[in-house]
């Protein structure tokens, strides 16, 4: 099960959620209870290293 990170559009709590695959779940704010969260972009999924080569052929 893949973990998620979310901030609250209405305090800014930044927090994590674990989902199951395919399941729809209403996610609010641990911190205020609110609805209105966007998912976040991992520093996990965002970071690269600039000094990657690519090896595709070509």
């Amino acid at each position: 099960m893949p973990i998620f990170e979310y901030v609250c559009n209405a305090c800014g709590q930044k927090f994590e959620k674990l989902e199951k695959g395919g399941t729809v779940e209403e996610k609010n704010c641990p911190a205020c209870g609110s609805g209105d969260v966007k998912k976040a972009l991992s520093i996990f999924a965002a970071s690269g290293s600039t000094d990657s080569k690519c090896f595709s052929g070509g």
